[in-house]
């Protein structure tokens, strides 16, 4: 029987994520927190004979926050070229879970064409201890795996 080897969990301490903005790099080292789901859109299909409804993948979609320590004017810059301009901006998001610990290696993943749903223009709280962050909605359209997870050791 095989077995988890507590090791090979991957820390989410050492991730590492990059903005990919107007072709400049950009390392989120104030970077919190990363998230991003694919939703799979589906049709319903009625089916003679049936009394369910089947269901037949039609689509997806791709959605994902992006929580950051709130020090960083880039994106707040971009934004507001987007509402004085009417141009809106679209980056790559790339995400890299490598755990030294672990055997399983390093997992890199690429988020293509996020387009940022809202964001902070100004924030304060007088009244936490907490450093101020703040939470970016997005969605993609595209992802790549670059670099894969090795099997886990048993």
């Amino acid at each position: 029987m095989a077995y988890l080897n507590p090791r090979d969990t991957i820390s989410g301490k050492t991730g590492k994520a990059f903005a990919i903005l107007e072709g400049q790099v950009h390392e989120l080292f104030y970077a919190k927190t990363v998230e991003s789901t694919i939703e799979k859109n589906k049709a319903d299909v009625p089916v003679l004979g049936r009394t369910n409804i089947g269901k037949k993948a039609a689509g997806w979609s791709g959605s994902g926050t992006l929580t950051v320590y709130y020090m960083t004017s880039v994106f707040r810059q971009l934004m507001l070229e987007f509402i004085n301009t009417g141009k809106d901006f679209y980056f790559d998001l790339q995400i890299v879970n490598e755990d030294p610990a672990s055997s399983v290696g390093k997992q890199t993943v690429v988020l293509r064409n996020c387009n940022l749903d809202s964001m902070i223009a100004a924030k304060f709280d007088a009244t936490s201890d907490d450093m101020l962050d703040e939470e970016m909605a997005f969605t993609f359209e595209g992802y790549d795996i670059l670099d894969q997870f090795n099997a886990p050791a048993q």
